[in-house]
């Protein structure tokens, strides 16, 4: 189990103080270092690292690749290097990357046409979502109409999934960052509505009593956030529901809680015994994120025990050998973020903070080295060093960041 992640040597917590910041001063130890200096001179530094790295993915995923588009999704492809220089353009106000971030995101209009997927993540839905936002954000009225205009024509096949990476819930999630980003009722409650009853009566279904909702994917029943339980639950929590729908979450999220191995850790699926995945996608870290928010949503000491419980779980063995969002330091970083953004708790803000200065410390060697794993897609957004740029430009200012394509 060890070989997964790095044993974490890191100070459960160092308060911010002078006496914190004279340590730094006297640290041989460059991680050690970085740990003991306030928080906004950390931000500074990774962020400076950050727009360094943008300007190198955009080189290998973009230009490198003749500004030619095969793989366009925000998981792997082009659209999350587009979702990126967004972020860059929100934190340093570049118009250069709103320009090129739109330009990405008309290659990856050609591209997803008749793709046959439909979702924010994976599918024609992100690059619609996205594209309206930013056209807006540039000004550009017509284009914001042609993008929403496409979005309206996607079509749900009658066999889809419900899962977030492929499913309802991934169509349903780019539905609400549009509305939360143009104007609430852009994309309407009646088409929202529909894809809603259609989650709630096909996780009632599968059901069959254990737990008032189960979903399955590819024959598993998946309780992670990229293709199960957390995911799913984590997009419903965004949209208005009945009273017995809120039961339903609320019950399935307990199931989840009580059936959690000792460790504190979760099961990547139902039945499974292994004890081994600490990932956004499968484990503690998806299931934090979901736990938190349905703590604030439904104003709850039960799910917030949960959320910081499982939070435990990711300090300890979150510190992955892997740098992505999907299954990585990055990714896990954002339970911490959450966490603070919730409770205000500084040590969660230090614990951001200390994954973020281990990745910024370490990840490029240890990549280099063979020790760390870099990804598939080595710049891309999920699983390459761009998760690990945009958590570091998110960073700027922790009350507003969000796991990209996940959290609103």
């Amino acid at each position: 189990m060890a070989d997964r992640f790095f044993p974490n040597e890191m100070p459960n917590f160092i308060p911010e103080t002078a006496a914190a910041e004279k340590l730094a001063e006297k640290a041989q130890d460059s991680l050690t270092k970085l740990l003991h200096l306030p928080y906004k001179n950390v931000a500074e530094k990774i962020q400076k690292s950050a727009l360094v790295l943008k300007e190198k993915i955009v080189e290998e995923t973009w230009v490198a690749k003749g500004k030619r588009v095969s793989d366009y999704s925000l998981y792997t492809g082009a659209l999350g290097t587009a979702f990126l220089l967004f972020k860059a353009y929100q934190v340093s106000k570049d118009g250069n990357d709103l320009a090129l971030c739109s330009e990405i995101i008309s290659a990856c209009d050609l591209a997803s046409r008749g793709s046959g997927r439909v979702t924010f993540i994976c599918g024609q839905a992100g690059v619609c979502a996205l594209g309206s936002v930013v056209a807006m954000r540039i000004g550009n009225e017509r284009l914001c109409d042609h993008y929403l205009a496409q979005f309206k024509e996607i079509k749900l096949p009658k066999d889809i999934p419900d899962e977030l990476l492929y499913g309802r819930v991934g169509y349903l999630w780019a539905c609400s960052f549009i509305n939360k980003n143009i104007g609430q009722g852009t994309i309407s409650s009646s088409k929202m509505r529909a894809v809603v009853d259609d989650v709630i009566r096909s996780g009632r279904k599968m059901a069959k009593g254990r737990c008032p909702l189960m979903y399955e994917w590819h024959g598993k029943k998946y309780w992670g956030a990229a293709h199960g339980l957390a995911g799913i639950m984590h997009v419903l929590m965004d949209v208005e529901l009945k009273p017995d729908e809120v039961e339903d979450i609320k019950c399935t999220l307990r199931f989840m809680i009580r059936n959690r191995f000792p460790s504190g850790n979760y099961r990547s699926s139902e039945g499974s015994e292994s004890d081994r995945l600490v990932h956004w996608c499968h484990g503690a870290p998806g299931l934090a994120l979901t736990l938190t928010k349905a703590a604030k949503v439904f104003n709850s000491e039960e799910f917030l025990q949960a959320a910081v419980d499982a939070a435990e779980v990711v300090w300890n063995r979150g510190l992955l050998k892997r740098v992505g969002i999907c299954h990585g330091i990055s990714g896990n970083s954002y339970v911490f973020l959450a966490l603070h953004r919730l409770t205000g708790n500084m040590k969660y803000l230090y614990r951001a903070k200390a994954f973020a200065c281990f990745l910024h410390n370490r990840a490029q060697t240890l990549i280099s080295e063979g020790i760390m794993h870099g990804g598939d897609r080595p710049y891309s957004l999920f699983e390459g060093i761009g998760g690990m740029a945009y958590l570091f430009l998110d960073m700027t200012e922790p009350l507003d960041t969000r796991f990209p394509a996940y959290e609103l």
